[in-house]
């Protein structure tokens, strides 16, 4: 699996703990990888998790460039955009979304992964992406 390094960080002013989960992402198949990270940000891997509860773990994925996708996804994966406009719909392919920003892919992949709430938002802003 993936290489899981956890450390924690006390602030003085909140005496919370921040728990970070780092990642590597190496050889990791995309929508693997993309669970495990969505799961980590729910806080679905403590034995405190509470589905309206915000969890403070934070999640930094390294080597993003080396994720895998399987089968004909790279040609056959595409990402629509919608202008509001009629016609204006848009598609790129994995391939193109990929080489312009390997992040962009992993961090969207997350996003579709967790649920569509008012917590999303902070959930994403906890997901760290390094080329």
């Amino acid at each position: 699996m993936s290489k899981k390094k956890i450390t924690t960080k006390t602030s003085k002013k909140t005496e919370s703990k921040k728990e970070v989960i780092e990642l590597d992402a190496k050889g990791q198949i995309l929508g693997r990888l993309s669970t495990e990270i969505a799961v980590y940000l729910q806080g679905k891997h403590s034995p405190a998790y509470k589905p309206n509860m915000d969890d403070d773990t934070v999640v930094k994925v390294v080597n993003a460039k080396k994720v895998k996708v399987t089968g004909k996804k790279k040609t056959d994966k595409i990402y629509w955009h919608y202008s509001g406009y009629p016609g204006g719909i848009y598609g790129k392919t994995y391939e193109e979304m990929f080489e312009k920003d390997p992040t962009w892919v992993i961090r969207k992949a997350v996003e579709r992964m967790l649920p569509d709430n008012r917590l999303r938002k902070g959930r994403m802003k906890r997901l760290i992406v390094e080329k």
